[in-house]
């Protein structure tokens, strides 16, 4: 079982794979830069040194990155554009050097101008700036629809991609809160939603999981994490969620709240509820 958490890389790679490792983690998320801002720290070369071997070691991974929320690729401010195409090149560039396998993204927000229209614009700045042969796939995040958000439906993931003119080269990364929130019940239907999801998008582009459990309900567009078995999923659809055929050996990354201590009491858990037989 692939199970980690969000890690903060601000004292370099190699000490966030040994706080990763210290709370039972064997993969991990970081943010590529400040989540708030634009600002990164130059690459270390002898801490990305470091951190290739010890990984190796422990066989650790994958090394999933997360765009920092500063980035809307739906927008049609030239400004932001620029700089969200500017961010996301170096960032690519920058976690390849590293030997980052995924980077996450948040598909954008539509201000108002429509989802046809955010995903065109969504779709023109990743036709632009991702390549085919960088060695990081990006991944799409399903949102769960809250504001002007896109990205909600797996419909409108496909759309995306396929108006990139390469949709081969992009995954996905679901999130249990998300798809929750967007109306997908993976509570009751979880067998079905994924049956939607091969359908639409094939199992192929499934990457990654964001395991979290819901502060709201089904279909209400609120994006609020709770701590696993705290919310309205509960703790027997986790176990569903991580025991899944289809899911069981994809890196489930948790974003609950409560930081390294709580993370390092679910990373327990979860490995728990993966060894246990009982239904």
């Amino acid at each position: 079982m692939r199970v980690g958490a969000h890690i903060s890389i601000s004292k370099g790679y190699f000490h966030a794979v040994k706080e990763a490792l210290s709370i039972g983690a064997n993969t991990m998320q970081f943010f590529t830069r400040n989540p708030r801002g634009g600002a990164v720290k130059a690459l270390d070369e002898e801490d990305i040194r470091k951190m290739k071997i010890l990984r190796e070691q422990e066989s650790f991974g994958p090394l999933v990155a997360h765009a920092p929320y500063t980035l809307n690729l739906a927008t049609d401010k030239q400004e932001g554009m620029e700089f969200t195409k500017r961010v996301l090149e170096d960032d690519i560039i920058r976690l390849a050097k590293a030997g980052a396998e995924f980077l996450v993204l948040h598909p954008g927000s539509h201000t108002g101008q429509g989802i046809e229209k955010g995903m065109e614009r969504i779709a023109g700045i990743l036709k632009e700036v991702v390549k085919a042969h960088s060695g990081v796939t990006v991944l799409l995040e399903t949102m769960a629809g809250a504001g002007s958000e896109v990205g909600y439906t797996f419909e409108q993931l496909y759309d995306i991609m396929d108006k990139t003119g390469k949709p081969e080269i992009f995954g996905v990364c679901i999130d249990s809160c998300h798809l929750y929130g967007a109306g997908y019940d993976v509570v009751d239907k979880l067998d079905e939603v994924l049956s939607e999801f091969d359908k639409i998008l094939g199992l192929g582009k499934l990457k990654a999981v964001h395991l979290n459990d819901s502060k709201y309900g089904l279909g209400q567009r609120k994006d609020r994490h709770a701590n696993l078995g705290e919310g309205v999923l509960g703790l027997n659809t986790i176990k569903k969620i991580i025991t899944h055929p289809f899911l069981k050996d994809k890196p489930f990354l948790l974003e609950t709240p409560g930081g390294l201590e709580n993370y390092k009491k679910e990373i327990e858990l979860l490995k728990q509820m993966a060894q246990d037989p009982k239904d």
